[in-house]
């Protein structure tokens, strides 16, 4: 596992299934449709020039290790080592890799503690 913080700021935000055709085409980093409308996550600056409502604003670690869907302990691993910390974690889990949504204000503090969960790993 080698965690790699992307350079820019990540925030949450949803709406109302009314509204996806108008949403279609933002080059947002993932959604997910929920029963209360379509969640989006995409960078702070987009979301902010569209006027959307949104919540903490996060730093995405990528996490560059080849895990099946199916996988057991890679998250509970990496939430745990985060929450032993005190540092809150979003995990997107993608097809070919996993993502860690951080609080901007802690993300370098996050990168150091999964580095050190990887050595101890290894």
């Amino acid at each position: 596992m080698e965690p790699r913080l992307l350079p820019d700021e990540f925030v949450f935000c949803s709406v109302a299934h009314e509204q996806e055709e108008a949403v279609a085409d933002l080059p947002v980093l993932a959604t997910f449709r929920e029963e209360e409308g379509l969640s989006l996550v995409l960078e702070r600056s987009l979301a902010e020039s569209h006027g959307f409502r949104y919540g903490p604003v996060m730093r995405c670690i990528s996490l560059t290790v080849h895990s099946a869907l199916d996988s057991v302990g890679l998250t509970a691993a990496i939430t745990d080592c985060l929450a032993r910390q005190g540092i809150s974690a979003n995990v997107v889990a993608a097809y070919f890799h996993d993502h860690v949504f951080v609080p901007a204000a802690r993300a370098e503090e996050a990168l150091m503690a999964l580095r050190e969960l990887q050595n101890r790993r290894k």
